[in-house]
Parts: structure tokens; C-alpha cells; sequence
């Protein structure tokens, strides 16, 4: 016998219902929780469409491990830098639209079973979309598909439309203290 794991996902059911989930708050750990969800997801055989709204050309380990995977599809829209809300870019805005409007095809393609937004939340707090656009997109969710939304400032709009919605608090973080974010853990 292999000490290598032998992946074999379980037979695929539909969701009988899917839900809305807003993972927000200041805290680390949205996006781990959300791609938390899309391996169990995985491991039951459903498809997986990520749409990432604030991350460009960023060496993500998520990004690089799930591109592997033949059942997840996923799409970068961002610039690739932070965002200054105080200065927004004519093509940060542009990226948001295009990240919208791809996650919202592929929500309606009925290839997927679960699709998550990825920075969402604060793509809307900073003004590059607007929460009416992300309300619409919920209110067109067919019924069998998951929604994660990820981000701080989820917008009390947000937090209301969802099933699911949990804050990640921050208490002490290794950055607050000059430790920079680290590959293979932050991202």
C-alpha cells in the first residue's frame, strides 16, 4: 500500500438548495475560509468557478494549487497592486465590472455548483462596483448553486441578502508587528 493519498471524489449530487455566504471582518482568514468550502466541494465532485476581484498577477498559492484542478475554474481580474480608494483607477473599476460579469455568466451557465467572488466585499466598499450589481447577481442565484462572497466591509446590504455570513476578528496579527506576509501562508 502507497503512502500517497489516492483522490477519488464522492459521486456528485447536486445542492438542494444552495446559499449565500459573506465571509467579512478585519481578521485574517476570508478567502482561506472560502477556499476551505471549494476543497470540500471538490472532494464531493462538485464544479468550482472563482472569480478574484482584487487579485491580478499575484503568486497566490491557492491560485497556482486549484488552476491544477480539472473541475475548477478560475479568473483574476485585479491590477495586480493595492488599491488606493482615495485614488481609483479607470481600469480597477473595468477589472471589478469584468469580474462581475464573469462570475455572474458563470453562475447562470449552469456548469457550476459553487461560485465564489473573492474580494467582493471591498471591490463594492471602495466604490468600483456598485452593492446594487452584487444584490442583482444574488437575486438571480439559481437555486442549486452556492454563492460565497468574500472581503472586509461587507456592505449591511450584503450581510442581510446572505444565509451565512461570518466575521473574521483580528486580535493580533504578526503584521501589526512588521512580520510581512508570507508565501505558502498569507498567500
Amino acid at each position: 500500500m502507497s503512502d500517497k493519498a489516492f483522490y477519488s471524489p464522492l459521486a456528485p449530487e447536486p445542492l438542494p438548495k444552495g446559499l449565500v455566504q459573506v465571509f467579512t471582518g478585519d481578521g485574517k482568514g476570508k478567502t482561506s475560509a472560502a477556499i476551505g468550502a471549494v476543497v470540500r466541494a471538490l472532494g464531493h465532485g462538485l464544479k468550482v468557478y472563482i472569480a478574484f476581484f482584487m487579485k491580478g498577477a499575484h503568486p497566490s498559492g491557492e491560485f497556482h494549487i486549484l488552476s491544477q484542478i480539472p473541475s475548477v475554474t478560475m479568473a483574476s481580474f485585479g491590477s495586480g497592486g493595492l488599491v488606493d480608494p482615495k485614488n481609483i483607477k479607470a481600469e480597477e473599476i473595468e477589472g471589478a465590472e469584468k469580474a462581475l460579469a464573469a462570475a455572474r455568466q458563470a453562475m447562470l451557465s449552469g456548469n457550476y455548483d459553487l461560485v465564489v467572488l473573492d474580494e467582493v466585499n471591498i471591490a463594492v466598499a471602495f466604490g468600483l462596483i456598485s452593492v446594487d450589481e452584487v444584490l442583482k447577481l444574488i437575486e438571480e442565484k439559481p437555486q442549486k448553486v452556492e454563492l460565497i462572497l468574500t472581503g472586509r466591509r461587507a456592505d449591511t446590504k450584503l450581510v442581510q441578502a446572505a444565509d451565512l455570513v461570518t466575521e473574521c476578528l483580528k486580535i493580533k496579527h504578526p503584521y501589526d508587528m512588521g512580520v510581512a506576509a508570507r508565501g505558502g501562508i498569507e498567500f
